[in-house]
């Protein structure tokens, strides 16, 4: 949901205090103007407190880093869609941690929004290479400057062939809707000894169709995990959706379609020739 105009020249109004679980107001603003803000931080959890003390909307979680996302974005995942929902800090830190970056390594984020796990992938010495649908997103991960590289577009229009090598770590909070077809369509970016780490909907634990039931069995073994998330993970974000975090490591000879698979292909193909 876009931010109204009006209401982001408020937020990021310099004399704006937006500061832990709080966002206060601390000047005069018009009272239409005051009605739309109100709407707006509602929609993303907030609540009123009109006691002398606070006078400000309080959150049920930290509010300032999230903030600044939304607002570098101009927009905010409203509870009444299932569209963008970046990842909560506390989240970010624990897929980096588990995806184990280390200064160099080459990383990529295929669906990175606004740059919630970007900052901190580079912050820790990551190479990385960003790919964003949403061209308003992109300018954001561009001026943002975490990135070697930014992609504008369809993440799975992408060939992974079209890279010389694989990519050390792939880190990725895709779409909820799709998001299985993301990741698979990701590890053919990885290299054979890579790490992915993704959030996913806590659907993939439980599915019973074909394809689930299948990467279910190729992560088990490849010796990777699928953990389910505490049911507030994405309480920040203005939604219940539950979701799991999936640790995928590779390996030459597995079951993983990696890219070093993918490179290997041809040469197996010349066998069948001779």
């Amino acid at each position: 949901m876009r931010f109204p105009t009006t209401v982001q020249a408020v937020l990021t109004d310099p004399r704006t205090i937006i500061s832990g679980d709080r966002v206060r107001i601390p000047f005069d603003i018009d009272r239409v103007v005051y009605e739309e803000l109100n709407e707006v931080l509602k929609d993303m959890g907030g609540k009123w407190d009109g006691r002398k003390a606070v006078r400000a909307h309080t959150f049920p979680y930290r509010i300032e880093e999230f903030m600044r996302q939304c607002l570098a974005a101009g927009e905010y995942p409203s509870k009444y869609e299932q569209g963008w929902f970046p990842t909560p800090p506390s989240l970010v830190m624990q897929i980096v941690d588990l995806a184990g970056i280390y200064a160099g390594d080459t990383v990529l984020e295929p669906s990175a929004g606004s740059g919630a796990i970007t900052s901190e992938l580079a912050r820790r010495g990551g190479l990385v290479d960003s790919v964003e649908l949403d061209t308003r997103r992109v300018e954001v991960l561009r001026e943002q400057g975490d990135s070697r590289r930014v992609i504008a577009g369809d993440f799975l229009d992408l060939d992974p062939l079209d890279y010389a090598e694989g990519f050390d770590r792939i880190v990725m909070n895709p779409p909820f809707a799709n998001g299985l077809d993301h990741i698979k369509h990701a590890i053919g970016f990885m290299k054979d000894d890579g790490i992915l780490v993704s959030v996913m909907s806590q659907n993939l634990m439980w599915r019973t169709d074909k394809t689930a039931v299948e990467f279910r069995a190729a992560v088990e073994e490849v010796g990777g995990e699928i953990e389910a998330l505490p049911d507030n993970s994405f309480a920040i974000c203005g939604t219940s959706v539950r979701t799991c975090l999936l640790f995928l490591p590779g390996y030459a000879g597995g079951p993983l379609r990696t890219h070093d698979w993918l490179r290997r292909q041809p040469q197996q193909l010349d066998l069948f020739a001779c």
